[in-house]
């Protein structure tokens, strides 16, 4: 028949999207245990049942399953208090980092994944090279901001801050990783606290 309904039509769409779905569910998973260079695609179809060949149906190369999961990375972490705007610079950052904490997966992929970026022909290199940019882009006009707010403290340079937060973030995730004690959000904080004034002091002549 040449009329079929809507709901027939986008059966086979929803079953496809759900299976994409759980291929890269896995691939976060195996990503971010033995990384992009350790995982392989047949790790991946084994996690979901199908055979590799299976799986190219869905996402023709492993560089292409290697952007769905960056981009779910950064699906899941945009769902925190970045993403939602509703908190002051410096607050937003300490919650971010105490939100990545609970994500499973989250922080494990991010550095495992970062970690390699840095080797010979890596496909996620121009993804993390553009996403440091527009962090230490983004952080620097915020403190910029604070200057001219007069909370940034006396001889704290915005760009060089900038890097420092990015650099202390990355760093205290691997140290986190490795021993959970460690206190992320309260690292973070300490050194906000050290750069920023607080929003009810008295302003600081620059």
């Amino acid at each position: 028949m040449s009329n079929v309904d809507t709901p027939r039509r986008r059966g086979p769409y929803a079953k496809s999207a759900e299976r994409r779905r759980s291929i890269v569910d896995a691939a976060f998973e195996v990503f971010a245990s033995r990384g992009y260079r350790g995982g392989s695609l047949q790790d991946v179809a084994d996690r979901v049942g199908l055979s590799q060949t299976s799986l190219l149906h869905y996402f023709p190369s492993k560089r292409d399953l290697l952007v769905a999961v960056l981009n779910k990375r950064d699906a899941e972490a945009d769902t925190g208090p970045i993403g939602q705007g509703h908190f002051d610079f410096e607050t937003t950052l300490v919650e971010q980092a105490r939100y990545n904490e609970g994500v499973p997966g989250l922080i494990e992929l991010y550095s495992v994944l970062c970690g390699e970026a840095v080797t010979t022909d890596y496909p996620g290199r121009d993804y993390f090279v553009a996403r440091f940019a527009r962090l230490r882009e983004e952080y620097s006009a915020e403190l910029i901001q604070l200057r001219e707010q007069g909370r940034l403290r006396p001889g704290v340079d915005p760009e060089r801050a900038a890097s420092s937060i990015v650099a202390l973030w990355d760093g205290i995730q691997l140290q986190w990783l490795l021993d959970p004690s460690v206190d992320m959000a309260a690292c973070l904080k300490d050194f906000l606290d050290s750069i920023i004034v607080p929003a009810n002091a008295t302003p600081t002549a620059s």
